[in-house]
C-alpha cells in the first residue's frame, strides 16, 4: 500500500539540523500520522508521498517547506511579572491568544522588569535533514478521519 490521503503512516525518523541531530524517534515508538491532513511539515509529507512499507529516504526540507523562515520582527518585550517563576534564557513558554488558541515562544534575553521573547518557531529559517523509513502503511478507520489525525494502540480517548 503506498502513502496517499488518508493513510495512516507509522515510520522512524531521525532529524539533524546543520549535523546536528534535533530530534529522532525512539525505538519501538514510531511517529504515527494521518497523511495529507498537514500533521508533518509540508515538505517531509509531499517527499513521503507514494512510498510504502520498507521504503527508506533523505529528505531535505527548506525552510518555506518546514517551519517557514525567520521573521526577525516577531519577537515582542513582555514584563517579569507575566511569569510565574524563575525566567529561564532559552526555556520554551505557552501564552494563550484572544482566540483561546496557545502559543509557545522562547525567552531569549532579561533585562530588569522586561523579557524578551521570541515567537519564531525554534526551526524557523533553517534547512531541516530526515532520514525515514517507512514501517507501516493503513487505511485510516472512520473515527481518525473524523479526528483528523491517526490513533495508535493506548492512545487516549477523546470526549
Amino acid at each position: 500500500m503506498n502513502i496517499s490521503q488518508d493513510k495512516v503512516v507509522e515510520l522512524d525518523y531521525k532529524l539533524t539540523v546543520d549535523g546536528e541531530v534535533i530530534d529522532q524517534s525512539e525505538p519501538g515508538e514510531p511517529l504515527t500520522y494521518l497523511h495529507g491532513h498537514s500533521n508533518i511539515i509540508p515538505g517531509l509529507e509531499k517527499a513521503l508521498e507514494g512510498k510504502t512499507t520498507g521504503d527508506a529516504l533523505q529528505v531535505t526540507v527548506q525552510p518555506e517547506e518546514g517551519y517557514g523562515e525567520r521573521d526577525e520582527d516577531n519577537t515582542d518585550e513582555l514584563d517579569r511579572a507575566d511569569f510565574d517563576d524563575d525566567i529561564e534564557m532559552g526555556a520554551t513558554y505557552y501564552a494563550q491568544s484572544e482566540d483561546g488558541s496557545v502559543i509557545p515562544f522562547t525567552v531569549i534575553s532579561v533585562d530588569g522588569e522586561k523579557v524578551t521573547v521570541d515567537f519564531n518557531p525554534p526551526l524557523a529559517g533553517m534547512t531541516l535533514n530526515f532520514d525515514v523509513k517507512v514501517l507501516s502503511v493503513r487505511d485510516a478507520t472512520s473515527e481518525e478521519l473524523d479526528h483528523g489525525h491517526a490513533h495508535s494502540a493506548g492512545m487516549h480517548d477523546h470526549e
